[in-house]
């Protein structure tokens, strides 16, 4: 990476965002002026600036460094990213999907679809994260990009990270695994499968508040046992391949095979769209790290190995437990199982015991793993646009004190969550979270690569160490166009979700 020397990346801030033909950055140059002569020589070495950036468009995206240092390795980094992508998605909406597109064969097809968007998203968010290292993710892109009217996009993305950043879903898996373990998921109210959805967003909010280190030691061993379920469920599946004749299973003749695996697909574009949310949704925080670029070492290297290596984690692991669900629980179950098509996987493998008490609360314990990287980065996130002063009483959100950590963050992530968890009734809340939260998000792809072209044409003179391919662009702002548009097709009328992220 032509312009980065070792030294420099050790150190962290290192990378001229601009640079004129005579081998300077502007940013430095200016620096150098600041701090005199003497300083011109090492300035073209390469070495660190070190005065803070201004309140300029073009320095205000600077690499900085946090003020929680920069503490997170290529390892965290991989956690905070895969834990944040293999969520509660693969467990619980695989039977929704075949649901509303009607075969194994169609499901299938929009799971690998949705990677291969996934790839060209995420081809995206590697050149503006590569281009533009700073904390912060979309906001810091859509507002250099986006300069006029001053503040519209600041306000814009700081609105939607507000109110759409939340961290409900995995806390209703979870509330939902633990409560079926128990044998009390078809007795409880309502009030009580909320209240555990909530006891668990106020734990994990406490400990990343008042425990940070603990938190992050937390997250990254949560992660790793969720690859490891998933691994566990594949082997599970093959199996039953390999032994299907000698297994209980097999048995059940309504079990798909290849010669029905279209059978009854639906090929409307409006409710093919409601399934790809749920999909986009599984495949969603690839660009997770990108929120905290600020407290990871060496950000410009470490950023396109972490999130490529997560995408083939995901993609691989996604495929390969999709067809050990089919291979294990008949397409009428799945079709009926709701959010919980993973307990039934396993019950049916392993019996009431084992399959319906200890497994489903490891997929509990994955979930609580989603909801800590989610409110790790969110918090930071946060924390960011309180330092830029797009909030009242800014200066108290944005502290690290007393512990270390984020706490004006965490309280403005928290509260959304909360009411997004106790609001909705309980039989309708995951699937309207998962809508509401990918809806709205199609508006910031489609800006995000429509301005990457825009900038590749008026700013050729930005260093960017990562180049997306043009046509990846294109597909993704194709997909992002037909999903926004896809709600006024669907069947049964305008979606409340579409509503409600219209209104966002």
């Amino acid at each position: 990476m032509a312009g980065l020397e070792s030294e420099a990346d050790n150190d962290g801030e290192t990378r001229p965002l601009l640079q004129d033909n005579d081998g300077l950055s502007r940013a430095s140059s200016s620096s150098t002026l600041a701090k005199g002569p003497e300083a011109s020589s090492d300035e073209e070495a390469g070495s660190i600036t070190t005065l803070p950036p201004s309140r300029s468009a073009e320095d205000d995206v600077l690499p900085e460094t946090s003020p929680l240092g920069r503490t997170v390795t290529w390892g965290s980094a991989y956690i905070i990213v895969i834990s944040r992508v293999i969520g509660s998605g693969i467990f619980a909406t695989p039977g929704s999907i075949v649901r509303a597109v009607g075969s194994p064969g169609l499901a299938l097809l929009l799971w690998v679809a949705g990677a291969v968007a996934a790839a060209c998203g995420l081809a995206v968010s590697l050149e503006y994260g590569c281009m533009l290292p700073r904390s912060g993710g979309h906001k810091v892109y859509l507002e250099f990009t986006y300069r006029h009217p001053r503040f519209l996009a600041s306000t814009l993305i700081a609105t939607h990270i507000i109110l759409l950043g939340f961290s409900a879903s995995n806390c209703v898996i979870f509330s939902r695994y633990t409560l079926f373990a128990l044998g009390l998921d078809a007795d409880v109210s309502d009030f009580w499968r909320k209240a555990v959805a909530v006891g668990l967003l106020t734990v994990i909010t406490f400990i990343h508040g008042c425990l940070p280190k603990l938190g992050i030691r937390i997250q990254n061993w949560l992660g790793w046992m969720k690859v490891g379920i998933i691994i566990f469920m594949i082997l599970s599946g093959i199996y039953v391949v390999l032994f299907r004749e000698a297994s209980d299973v097999r048995a059940d003749r309504s079990l798909p095979v290849w010669d029905d695996l279209w059978e009854g697909s639906v090929w409307n574009w409006g409710t093919i769209s409601v399934a790809y949310f749920q999909i986009i949704y599984s495949y969603s925080g690839l660009d997770n790290v990108n929120n905290i670029l600020n407290e990871v070492k060496d950000p410009i290297r470490t950023l396109p190995s972490i999130t490529s290596t997560a995408l083939f984690t995901a993609a691989s692991l996604y495929t390969l437990i999709n067809v050990a669900y089919f291979l294990v629980v008949p397409i009428d179950e799945i079709k009926g199982s709701g959010e919980m098509i993973a307990a039934l996987f396993f019950e049916r493998l392993f019996g009431h015991h084992i399959g319906g008490i200890v497994l489903p609360l490891a997929i509990a314990l994955s979930a609580v793993g989603n909801v800590m990287v989610v409110i790790f980065a969110q918090a930071r996130l946060k924390q960011e646009i309180a330092r830029q002063g797009f909030l009242p009483f800014s200066e108290l959100l944005s502290s690290t004190r007393p512990f270390g950590s984020p706490l004006g963050g965490l309280l403005l992530h928290f509260i959304p969550s909360f009411l997004v968890i106790v609001v909705p009734p309980s039989s309708d809340v995951y699937s309207f979270i998962l809508s509401v939260e990918g809806y709205p998000g199609q508006f910031i792809s489609v800006a995000i690569g429509g301005g990457l072209i825009w900038l590749r044409f008026k700013r050729p003179d930005l260093q960017r160490p990562f180049k997306a391919w043009i046509p990846a662009v294109l597909v993704t702002l194709g997909l992002s166009s037909s999903l926004i548009v896809a709600p006024f097709f669907a069947p049964g009328g305008f979606p409340a979700y579409a509503i409600v992220g219209l209104s966002m």
